[in-house]
């Protein structure tokens, strides 16, 4: 159940970048296919995040210290931007145009991703 509710969060988050930002666009024929390109794109960015993005942070670790940190948002921009190449590979009409509009939309994805690890239990009792 926490799966569901992990790519449901994820879509919610694509979705508010999408609302927010112009320049990410989710193009589909009804309301019904937008939601469902949503969850998609969701499960799509997750598993991006979870086997890409470790490696992609291993290899600019140098660049996250110098910057304090400031490099993963460069990360989620990228992770992002690849989530839109993978969509649009599986004709999901998700389009991610220019890199600083990916950076936007990875601080807003992140941001619902803070909320969903808040609201999401681990499992691990707080004793």
């Amino acid at each position: 159940m926490k799966f569901v509710w992990w790519v449901v969060l994820n879509a919610i988050g694509v979705g508010a970048a999408v609302w927010l930002f112009g320049n990410i666009t989710l193009t589909a024929h009804s309301d019904l296919k937008n939601i469902e390109t949503l969850l998609i794109v969701g499960l799509i960015f997750g598993i991006i995040n979870a086997v890409v993005r470790p490696i992609v942070n291993m290899l600019a670790l140098p660049l996250i210290i110098l910057s304090l940190g400031l490099g993963l948002i460069i990360t989620n921009a990228l992770m992002l931007m690849l989530t839109s190449k993978v969509a649009g590979s599986f004709n999901l009409h998700f389009h991610v145009h220019g890199f600083w509009t990916a950076v936007g939309g990875g601080i807003v994805i992140s941001i619902a991703s803070v909320i969903a690890h808040v609201l999401l239990p681990d499992g691990k009792k707080n004793d």
